[in-house]
Parts: C-alpha cells; structure tokens; sequence
C-alpha cells in the first residue's frame, strides 16, 4: 500500500509534471549539471572541430641523417622537401643527435639514409631508407610515411625505365606500371581527421554529456539526504511511471536541442559532409535519445557520490569510441569486446549516424542499428523503472522508519510527562 494514494489519471499527469519542474529546476540550479547539459555540448565540439578544421596536416618537419653523401640520397631529401606534407628541417650527423632533436620536439621524424644507399642502387639490389617517426600523433606519422613511400616509388620508377632500355614512353609507362588504376577515396576526399573521427564524436558527447549530468543530479540528490535516497518522500513522487516520465521528459527537452545543434549546425559550420536528410536524422536520433536518456537513469541509481560519475564516464569514453568501429576497424574489434559494446546506446548511434551522414547510407541500409537502438530504449526503460522502483521502496521504508521513531519518542514523552505530573 502508498503511503500517498493517487487514483486518477489527472492527478498522475500532475505529479508527473511536478517532476518535471523539479528536475528542470534541479539543472539549471546545479552548477554541475548545467555545465554537462548545457556548456560542454555548446563549446567542447566547436573547440575540437576548430582544432582539427584543417582536416590535413602539411609541412611537417623533420631532420634527415644522410651517411651515403650521393646524388641518389640528394635526390631522394630533394623529393621529400618538395612534397607538400613534409619539410626537411634540419640535417644530423648520426641517429643521436636526430633523436635529440625529436625529443625535443624541434622535428616530428627522421629519415635515416645508409651509407650502402648509392652503392646498392648501382648494384641493381635494393636499397633502404630508416624512418623514425613521433607516434602521440597520427596525423604527423601518416604524413612522415606516406611522403617516403611516395617519393621511394617515383625513385624505383624512374631507375626502372632507365635499366629497361625501351624507347617509346608508352612502353616505359606499361613497365613502371603494368595495371593502370586511379585512386578515389570514398566518403573522405581530403583524406581528413575531422571529416572521419568528428561526426563519430559528436553522438558520443551527446551519450556522455547526459550520462555525466543525471549522474551529478544524482549524486546530488543523494548527498543532500540524510538517509541517501536517491528520490525525496512527497507524494509526486509515489509511482515509478510519474517519476521516469518527469526525469525523461525533462532530459529528453534539453538533449532534443542538443541533438539539433550537434547534428545540424556544427557540420554545417565546419563544413563536415551532411548527406542525411532532417527526416532520416529524426529517425536516428529519436531511439538515440531516448536509449542514452534511460541508461543514464539507470546508471544514475549506481551513482553515490557526484564525483563517481565523472571518473566512470571519463574512463570509458576512448574505449567507447574505439568499439563504435570508427577509429578502429569493426571486424578488427574481438567478438567479447563487440558483445560489450552492445550494451551502450553510442555503438549504434555512432554507426547509424556515420554511414547515413558520412556515407549517405539509406534507413534500409542502417535498419539493424535502428532496431538495435530501439531495443535497447526499451531494454533501459524497464530497467530504470526497476532500478526506480527500488529507490521509491527504499524511500517509504525510511520514511516509516522515520515516522515509527517520531510516534515511539512521543510515546515516550507522553509517559514521561504524565510520570511527572504531581498528585492531587
């Protein structure tokens, strides 16, 4: 039995709404909650699309050990320096002193030409080139490498029509390169970061952001009680339906807003592909919400303290990404690892969001995904009503608790005061 009965739909829609009110106030007041459900979805993807707008990485310096002194290795440093993704810096003397300088951070790589480099090219046997490179970024390394296989390719090229003794460039052209093929880079032209990793990030920080701010809600809410509860005694809050509507309704207004900015007006200002129309977005982001807003509820139960939430989510976000198949090939993912991945709504937000904006995927072709975001929404809607329902049984049990102590110790000051009372 309720301690506060409530019979009538209309005064359910009330309580609801009440609960509503409360948790809106709750994150407009909280300077926490306001920061993860307002400022960081604001600024924190315009700062890390700002960082990464120039897509590509040119000019990357780096200092070259030449111990072959030939026309062979000049040649090759010449090639390289003229390349638009890399510049020779500076030259070294031996391998130390090139890895001061990267240390340093003076160059970002080095080419390490032998002394056997002329000498085996004259031989007609292979010659190498050592590249170094500084791997905390990738974008420094791709350009480093690339750049050497490049110019290493055009090099083997040239000495190949000069040793072929052919006379027409047609036969030359067939030697050097017997299967003609031209190289088109699909979704991604620029061969950029942020055209690639970008759009992944921005669904994860909607999933995180609201994580982060109904665990600190949360967290908030247990720490102002004295018993811990996570939800107070009043009588807006005796059923579980009322009390998941409310929170829900209020997240899923702010994040709604959220999701509009993130997926509409950031592409369009870093100029990220948009191939996605408005309707197929609402198709996407509708179960995304709705599946982020109720594994944030029911992670929130687990939250004790505000700060608890914030190391968890920190912790997981990397891995997250890396499971969603952007940064790391899906196939290459482990299947336990692939298993754990379904159980976080921006796995398939990411993947669905990706091949339809990115890739211009049809909602036939990301079908799995979205039924998959759909399934988990409803998996976590059970399981914060559950997890609430919980809370709502503790909540009445401390407050009988509370009031069977309230009606023991005026018991008692009844007797005591009648013991005292002086006879007539």
């Amino acid at each position: 039995m309720s301690i506060f009965p409530n019979t009538t739909i209309f005064q359910r829609i009330q309580d609801a709404a009440y609960v509503w009110r409360q948790e809106m106030r709750q994150a407009f007041r909280d300077e926490g909650v306001l920061i993860f459900f307002i400022i960081v979805p604001l600024v924190y993807p315009l700062l890390y699309s700002w960082i990464y707008n120039n897509e590509t990485i040119h000019e990357v310096p780096v200092v070259v050990v030449d111990l072959s002194h030939s026309q062979q290795s000049r040649q090759f440093v010449r090639m390289c320096d003229a390349s638009p993704d890399v510049r020779v810096a500076c030259y070294a003397e031996d391998l130390d002193d090139a890895q001061s300088l990267v240390s340093r951070q003076i160059v970002k790589g080095i080419y390490l030409i032998p002394s056997d480099f002329n000498t085996r090219l004259n031989r007609m046997e292979q010659a190498t080139v050592s590249v170094y490179c500084d791997m905390a970024l990738m974008l420094t390394y791709k350009a480093i490498y690339q750049t050497a296989m490049a110019v290493s390719q055009s090099m083997g090229a040239e000495i190949q029509k000069k040793v072929s003794g052919l006379y027409t460039s047609r036969e030359e052209a067939i030697v050097t390169r017997p299967l003609d093929f031209e190289e088109v880079v699909m979704f991604n032209p620029q061969g950029g970061y942020g055209s690639s990793v970008l759009p992944a990030v921005l669904i994860l920080i909607l999933q995180q952001t609201l994580v982060l701010g109904i665990g600190l809600s949360a967290g908030t809410a247990r720490e102002s009680n004295r018993y811990g509860d996570l939800l107070p005694i009043h009588p807006c809050y005796d059923g579980v339906g009322r009390v998941v509507f409310g929170k829900s309704l209020c997240y899923l207004m702010i994040f709604a807003v959220m999701a509009a900015y993130l997926t509409l007006v950031v592409p369009r200002l870093f100029h990220f592909p948009q191939l996605a129309s408005i309707q197929n977005l609402l198709t996407i982001m509708i179960p995304y919400l709705l599946a982020c807003v109720f594994f944030g509820m029911t992670v929130s139960c687990l939250v004790r303290y505000r700060e608890n939430v914030m190391l968890l989510v920190v912790f997981i976000s990397l891995p997250l990404l890396f499971l969603t198949g952007v940064s790391w090939p899906q196939s290459a993912i482990p299947g336990y690892w692939q298993g754990i991945s379904w159980l976080f709504p921006s796995t398939f937000g990411v993947r669905a969001f990706v091949r339809m904006n990115t890739m211009g995927a049809s909602v036939s072709d990301v079908a799995p995904e979205i039924w998959f975001l759909w399934i988990q929404a409803a998996a976590y809607f059970f399981a914060a009503c559950l997890v609430y329902g919980h809370q709502l049984y503790i909540s009445r049990q401390h407050a009988q608790e509370r009031l069977e102590f309230l009606r023991k110790k005026r018991v008692v000051r009844k007797q005591l005061s009648t013991s005292r009372r002086p006879l007539a």
